[in-house]
């Protein structure tokens, strides 16, 4: 999966406003204050709450 750094650098939750990782092992975009995984399909980053699922362990 690739995002363009740019936009990575740009790019923060929806939910808290933090700092998003980009997830190569689920396939997203992942904020650790949160736990919630936000997904990218077609290489578009889906930044919606709703479709985020959380990643707490």
């Amino acid at each position: 999966m690739e995002i363009d750094q740019k936009l990575l650098e740009i790019l923060a939750c929806p939910k808290c406003k933090g700092d998003l990782d980009l997830n190569q092992e689920k396939v997203g975009l992942s904020c650790a204050a949160c736990q919630l995984l936000y997904p990218v399909r077609d290489g578009i980053p889906v930044m919606l709450i709703e479709e985020a699922e959380s990643i707490a362990d």
